[in-house]
């Protein structure tokens, strides 16, 4: 998807990035940042994940290939597209396409909505010889003419699919407000355009779809495809429409209140005190200013677009949501009406409405919706018995997206079939939408390994993601060791400051192409603990979880506060140091935890991962008072940490066998 971010200082009062889709484009990414450099006295604003529109919000179309070859036929006749093997035109297409620009009428959330779209009609597709479709839309900020949202209509139609991409509601020329995916409100919309596929109804000029494959009446047969913004409407609409046949989302969430707010403590079932975490000021700014800007990149805005004064774009939750996270302050009763809107518009709460075959694809290199949210997907997806797939990519919000590493999926070029991931979204839609029975579908697991140069054997595969359990001990002398009878007795204790002193990330740097700080902490507001060097690679997979106990009399004081912006937080992370000593932070990945309650010792959960630490690399695992990147503790609060034989603390490791 498309994304703005506006970046004013370092403090949570300023903006940064959101999610996005797809790569962008260099020339399109430095001409928005031209024009838009002035706005509120902003140092820069720029689109972050998606490239700029190939033409102006009306879509200059027509079936230009990424590469500049011609392919496909325009409305006006206009060759274009790409030609693909395949067995008749209504199996693998011809090589061409129409594209014609279309506009919905759809209810949604009570309002009747526009939405503007483009159809994609392989040639040779017609009453007699029908073809699936699949429905695609941008993300975040974008629309439905962005390099990659319109790459993949003419990806999908040169294989000879149907298909309908659009702008999504409150993006584009698209109306109504942007409601994060409502089920209800974007799920409904996209529910009105399967009846389009389905012949059961018209698009607002007239034009009738009687050449989509269908499984019964007004049953048409259509997958889903689209990243971030574009992935959880998947799931959204497949939640209310059970007509959806198959979804391939790529990297995007499973529950926004821990994607916007992560609080990664593990509470124990009935705890009740869940709250929110270290809110990513600079991902909700940054969404927050994509969505009230929207004038400046679309302008004549349809009417329904517009809610009031103090939240013109949004629904009205969503920015109460996004100013209650940044405030810093969270009484209870105001905390628990933002968590159950950001949950009400996330996949946690309606999963297990979801049957229609899932192939999830998620990025490692993604601070915005880590890997952790595609395997809680992935899990609930599989115990339900949905059937489900699940692939960690290595490029995500964070980094990779203009430049994804060799043989990795590029949703810019217009191609599926020369990467991994790509040919496992083709075999998919061959499985679930052509039943074709001989599809390889492909493993349950498979990951990206940035440790094998060669991208033919980049990717391993598992049954399952490994679960941790290979255990280190923490010892009182900042030792990683292996057993607790190896562990020192001992205290150490950080302090926090009244700004941050840790850096992992800034969150628009990787997306924009501009430099960004190595990772660092400041002496005496962290703590560490070290393995000795590694004797043999050790490669982790999945989550690492890890067991403390930290001692705090002053969050003591106010742990029973009907505020819980008063109990302690703390960063969780792994470093890889390298024998000269330089250590790295793996995917600039951190777990913010606000401690349920520091009279009692809590597991963490740190994001997943996909690393080898290499012969000779020593791994360590660090806490710290903060992170530049959230909003952490109010006021300082000293802790201290004990270690000791009857209760060391403990990390555990998810190892790939």
């Amino acid at each position: 998807m498309k994304v703005l971010a506006l970046r004013v200082s370092r403090s949570p009062r300023a903006a940064r990035a959101l999610p996005g889709a797809g790569p962008p484009r260099r020339r399109s990414r430095r001409a928005l940042r031209r024009g838009l450099t002035a706005l509120a006295g902003a140092a820069l604003l720029a689109p972050l994940v998606l490239a700029a529109p190939v033409a102006g919000a009306d879509g200059e179309r027509g079936g230009t290939r990424a590469d500049g070859e011609r392919g496909g036929t325009r409305a006006d006749g206009e060759r274009g597209g790409v030609r693909a093997d395949g067995r008749g035109a209504a199996r693998a297409g011809t090589g061409g396409y129409s594209v014609t620009p279309l506009k919905f009428t759809v209810p949604a959330g009570g309002r009747n909505c526009t939405v503007d779209a483009d159809l994609y009609r392989p040639t040779g597709v017609d009453r007699a010889h029908p073809a699936p479709a699949v429905l695609a839309t941008n993300g975040f900020g974008g629309n439905k003419s962005d390099v990659p949202t319109a790459a993949l209509g003419k990806a999908v139609a040169a294989r000879g699919y149907v298909g309908l991409v659009y702008s999504g509601l409150g993006f584009g020329a698209s109306g109504c407000l942007i409601s994060l995916d409502d089920p209800e409100i974007d799920g409904r919309a996209a529910s009105g355009l399967l009846d389009f596929l389905a012949g059961a109804r018209a698009a607002d000029d007239g034009t009738v779809a009687d050449y989509v494959t269908r499984d019964g009446r007004d049953d048409p047969r259509v997958g889903m495809l689209g990243a971030s913004y574009g992935g959880a409407v998947q799931l959204a609409t497949a939640a209310v429409d059970h007509r959806v046949d198959a979804l391939v989302p790529l990297i995007t969430w499973h529950d926004l209140a821990y994607s916007l707010a992560p609080n990664s403590a593990v509470e124990p079932p009935g705890a009740r005190r869940e709250v929110p975490g270290a809110a990513k000021w600079q991902w909700i700014r940054g969404f927050h200013l994509t969505g009230e800007g929207q004038p400046l990149v679309a302008p004549s805005l349809d009417p329904t677009r517009l809610n009031g004064p103090e939240c013109l774009h949004f629904v009205t939750q969503a920015c109460t949501a996004f100013r209650t996270l940044t405030s810093g302050h969270y009484p209870a009763a105001e905390s628990r009406r933002v968590l159950d809107f950001v949950r009400s518009v996330s996949p946690v709460s309606y999963l297990p409405k979801v049957r229609a075959p899932t192939l999830l694809v998620q990025g490692q290199a993604d601070t915005l919706f880590n890997l952790n949210e595609a395997a809680a997907t992935y899990r609930t997806l599989k115990r339900q018995g949905t059937p489900a797939k699940m692939i960690w990519q290595a490029w995500g919000h964070s980094r990779g997206m203009d430049a994804p590493p060799a043989g990795e999926l590029d949703l810019g070029d217009g191609t599926l079939a020369t990467s991994y991931v790509g040919r496992r979204v083709l075999a998919w839609f061959e499985r679930y939408l052509r039943h074709d029975r001989r599809a390889d579908t492909g493993p349950d697991f498979a990951y990206h390994r940035d440790w094998i140069d060669d991208p033919a054997r980049a990717y391993a595969t598992a049954p399952a993601v490994p679960a941790p359990t290979r255990s280190l001990y923490l010892s009182g002398d900042g030792r990683l060791v292996d057993r607790p009878g190896d562990v020192v007795p001992g205290s150490r204790a950080y302090r926090n400051l009244s700004t941050p002193t840790s850096h992992s990330e800034s969150s628009l740097a990787g997306l924009i192409g501009l430099p960004d700080p190595p990772p660092y902490d400041t002496a005496d507001t962290y703590l560490s603990w070290t393995t000795a060097p590694l004797t043999a690679p050790l490669d982790v997979v999945g989550a690492p979880r890890a067991r403390l106990r930290v001692r705090s009399p002053a969050t003591e004081r106010v742990q029973g506060s009907g505020d819980a912006a008063d109990r302690l937080v703390l960063f969780a992370k792994l470093y890889d140091v390298a024998p000269n000593g330089a250590r790295t932070l793996v995917r600039r990945l951190v777990a913010p935890v606000r401690v349920p309650d520091v009279r009692e010792a809590f597991t963490l959960t740190l994001p997943g991962t996909v690393h080898r630490y290499d012969t000779g690399h020593r791994l360590q695992f660090v806490i710290a008072a903060s992170d530049a990147a959230y909003i952490g503790n109010r006021g300082v609060k000293p802790v201290t940490v004990t270690n000791g034989r009857g209760d060391p603390g403990e990390l555990r490791l998810p190892v790939a066998p």
